[in-house]
């Protein structure tokens, strides 16, 4: 695909057996294991992903106010409370996965960790603009909603703050300077393109 090509509609990967369980990679709870439903349109980020992405931002994230859009097995935001941050909310639309992410809550005792059932894209427009430091933003591989994805956390952040989104292409800069963002950093892992934004002036 050409750079900056607009990867809306992307075609689906084929996707391999899940892996039962995922592990936190570091902070507080290094090393705890994250159970993974077998469920449609579940994939949890990959081990050698998330610890890539938490090197770019510095592994200490004391003090952030993170959401994790579309939480699926709260991979990335346990991985962020983990780390120090003071708030993370997960959203997810499922209600066993949200019973899922309540359950590993508890147990944890997370209480930077707030789990709301409901739709991402909604749950970014509503919050107060600049009230969030990181948005995580995994959809569905299938779903087809990177540019609306895009779009409400570009309402949401102020500038200078970051983004993460995970999807089976590679955006290009011209596509994401079109929602507002900027590309600090990119990574391919097997169908997973994982790219760290910052949203600009």
């Amino acid at each position: 695909m050409a750079r900056g090509a607009n990867p809306a509609r992307p075609a689906r990967p084929p996707r391999g057996p899940l892996p039962r369980e995922v592990r936190i990679i570091g902070g507080q709870w290094k090393r705890t294991k994250l159970p993974v439903a077998d469920k449609p349109g579940l994939r949890p980020t990959p081990d050698r992903v998330r610890e890539t992405l938490f090197n770019w931002l510095d592994h200490d994230l004391a003090g952030w106010r993170c959401v994790d859009a579309f939480a699926g097995t709260g991979a990335l935001g346990f991985e962020a409370a983990s780390r120090g941050a003071a708030e993370v909310l997960m959203v997810e639309q499922d209600p066993e996965l949200v019973a899922q992410l309540r359950t590993v809550q508890k147990r944890l005792d997370a209480q930077s960790v707030k789990v709301e059932r409901g739709n991402g894209l909604s749950v970014l427009t509503r919050l107060a603009p600049g009230s969030v430091d990181l948005v995580f933003l995994d959809p569905p591989f299938d779903a087809a909603i990177f540019d609306k994805a895009l779009a409400a956390a570009a309402t949401l952040l102020a500038p200078g703050d970051l983004a993460y989104l995970e999807s089976p292409t590679a955006w290009g800069e011209p596509a994401l300077a079109g929602h507002g963002f900027a590309l600090l950093r990119h990574l391919r892992a097997g169908a997973v393109h994982a790219h760290l934004l910052q949203r600009t002036a």
